[in-house]
């Protein structure tokens, strides 16, 4: 018979974990800060009117405008309810109660986009599937920006 390694005799032993020290977890903390969801969204909102206006302005027809403001408007609307539902969540202290609130108010947050994306043609007349998507990808991708204006802003206080 020939003996059955398990993959914890094969591997070299790992270092043990040293907690940081306060000094060693602020310099962490200054190095890696987190943005605000509070700016995220305002960055959203500024971002999707933005769109929305120049596409207003660059097209002749409104209906494109209205289809990316409401592609927009799916983005913020249930991310300021995540937002909200999870700052009350923290406050509770407990993390497994965070964990199920996090896990429960995303599952609010996507059901909400997708209601406001099917009911996206009963709103809107004359609704423009593809300027809707523009204006919902390029909202969504507004978190990539906030990120990393957020790591630019702390490297250079």
């Amino acid at each position: 018979m020939t003996k059955i390694s398990t993959r914890l005799e094969d591997e070299a032993p790992e270092p043990e974990f040293k907690p940081l020290t306060p000094q060693e977890a602020q310099v962490w903390r200054m190095k890696n800060p987190t943005a605000s969801p509070w700016l995220i969204l305002a960055m959203q909102v500024a971002v999707a009117a933005t769109l929305a206006l120049v596409v207003g302005v660059w097209s002749d027809r409104p209906a494109w405008m209205w289809s990316v403001a409401w592609g927009g408007f799916a983005v913020v609307l249930p991310a300021a309810l995540f937002a909200r539902a999870l700052a009350r969540q923290m406050k509770l202290g407990s993390s497994s109660a965070a964990l199920a609130g996090l896990l429960m108010w995303e599952l609010v947050k996507v059901v909400l986009t997708v209601a406001l994306l099917a009911v996206a043609p009963k709103v809107i007349s004359e609704l423009s599937w593809l300027a809707l998507l523009a204006g919902f990808v390029v909202t969504m991708k507004v978190y990539w920006l906030a990120w990393y204006w957020s790591a630019i802003r702390s490297r250079s206080v």
